[in-house]
């Protein structure tokens, strides 16, 4: 039987010193406290070694161990003014750590309240295992963002446990800072268009965008055709029920909407005069067109071409390959879409047709920070920038700078809060977060960012509850295999 201090006897690792040998005077002191602990050890776990480990780091915090950790709740808490509606999902462990993530802007909380019975009792450093049992109940656009916003917090709890950054668990990061680039409001006069474009200066950011569209010209004569049936200033879900349908909720190619030749001119003498304010040494990008075919596309292209914008932005809906082809082939500007697509699949697609010249994922809806590297890297490797869509708040924001980090063909990230006081008090861990138009990636772990309960209170939806129990999503009721 080995004696008690063979037993106690440490090993020492490779390139480390042994422990000095005590002096003769401590030799004694050294001995008898020695042989003391280990005998009272001896008598209780006599030839146990295992049992004498567990008993001598009983005290040592075990809420680091990878291997162990368990999902034990998911709960919710909804913001509003974010700048827009943004579910904010918390996932707890056995283990204390939490992991934050967000469901997109304008999508119901109930996409990820539903994935919920999936995920009790997983290790959430599974990422990919779990992503791949949830992501059939997601979809496009809003509708992804349930599993995307589980698939944040578990980066974010995967990064916690093994005390390493996000990006890091998606292979490291190509820059240290994550460039931005923001909307900004037009105003009701060229002048005060030009404060708020002086403003965005101001603050540092080094890319821009803007919008225009058709929604302009309505109700000025000669501008349109065909738009006195539709109610064409509101694109949105804001758009009034006409006798032929809802405009906003019409696919482009249907309207038959058209801009004559007056109304081009006056959508270039806009460009041109905001062009003029922002300069040349800027990047501007464009959005918000409106809904028309595919020709009508290509002729505002054409005349938009002197202004050397960075992109247009969603002429026509996505899922249109061929028309995106056309529009991309014809006109010199480069094109780009994406927010709304998920998965990888459609974007290659469209990558593979040459149907655009850059892609635009939006986070939150294109399947998560690992699923969005993918897509990135597939971009990549056919020539393709990736500049990323996000209107949350910033835990979601983060999630966006660990994937930009980590993937090479990305060009910046977009800024929708930029105007919303407290916006960037409602987390903890990185302030300021924009800063020049740049926000520094953090290396603190996961996200590296922790929701500041006191601050987002502030924004919380009127009527909601903060993080309430929600046990009657806990049982899994239905058989989810996809194949037979």
């Amino acid at each position: 039987m080995k004696t008690i201090l063979e037993r106690l006897k440490l090993p020492v690792r490779a390139g480390q010193s042994p422990s000095p040998t005590p002096s003769s005077g401590d030799r004694r002191t050294f001995l008898r406290n020695s042989a003391l602990g280990g005998l009272s050890l001896g008598m209780m776990f006599d030839g146990q070694p295992e049992r004498e480990l567990e008993y001598t780091t009983q005290n040592v915090n075990r809420a680091s161990k990878p291997s162990d950790l368990k999902i034990t709740d998911m709960r919710i808490a909804i913001l509003q003014g974010v700048p827009f509606t943004s579910p904010i999902i918390r996932i707890d462990t056995n283990q204390g750590l939490v992991g934050w993530g967000e469901v997109r802007d304008g999508a119901s909380a109930n996409y990820a309240l539903m994935l919920k019975s999936r995920l009790l009792g997983q290790n959430p450093c599974n990422v990919e295992q779990i992503f791949k049992q949830i992501k059939q109940f997601g979809n496009h656009g809003r509708a992804a963002g349930g599993v995307c916003g589980v698939e944040m917090a578990l980066w974010d709890l995967a990064g916690k446990a093994y005390n390493v950054p996000a990006y890091q668990l998606l292979g490291g990061k190509y820059r240290d800072e994550v460039r931005l680039y923001a909307d900004t409001p037009e105003g009701k006069t060229y002048e005060e268009f030009a404060e708020n474009m002086k403003k965005r200066k101001a603050q540092g950011f080094t890319f821009l965008k803007m919008d225009f569209g058709i929604g302009m010209l309505a109700g000025q004569p000669g501008m349109l055709v065909g738009a006195d049936v539709w109610d064409v200033k509101n694109q949105y879900g804001n758009s009034k029920q006409m006798k032929v349908g809802n405009y906003g909720m019409t696919k482009h190619p249907f309207t038959r909407v058209q801009v004559t030749k007056k109304g081009i001119d006056k959508l270039v003498d806009h460009v041109g005069r905001v062009r003029e304010i922002v300069g040349y040494d800027t990047p501007m990008s464009a959005d918000h067109f409106g809904h028309f075919d595919v020709n009508t596309a290509i002729q505002i292209g054409k005349a938009m071409e002197p202004f050397r914008l960075a992109w247009l932005e969603d002429l026509v809906p996505w899922f249109y390959t061929d028309q995106w082809k056309q529009i991309s082939d014809a006109i010199d500007t480069p094109t780009l879409t994406g927010e709304d697509i998920y998965l990888k699949e459609e974007f290659i697609k469209l990558i593979d047709a040459g149907a655009v010249d850059m892609i635009h994922p939006d986070l939150a809806s294109s399947g998560g920070l690992l699923e969005t590297k993918k897509i990135g890297d597939y971009a990549e490797e056919k020539g393709i920038p990736m500049a990323m869509h996000f209107a949350g708040s910033p835990i979601c924001m983060m999630a966006n700078v660990h994937c930009a980090a980590a993937t090479e063909n990305f060009v910046a990230l977009e800024h929708h809060g930029v105007d919303v006081e407290g916006w960037e008090d409602i987390v903890t861990g990185l302030k300021p977060i924009a800063q020049n138009g740049f926000v520094k990636v953090p290396d603190r772990p996961g996200l590296g960012v922790e929701l500041n309960e006191e601050a987002a209170k502030r924004f919380l939806k009127k009527g909601g509850t903060w993080f309430a129990p929600t046990d009657v999503w806990n049982t899994k009721d239905s058989w989810d295999r996809e194949w037979s």
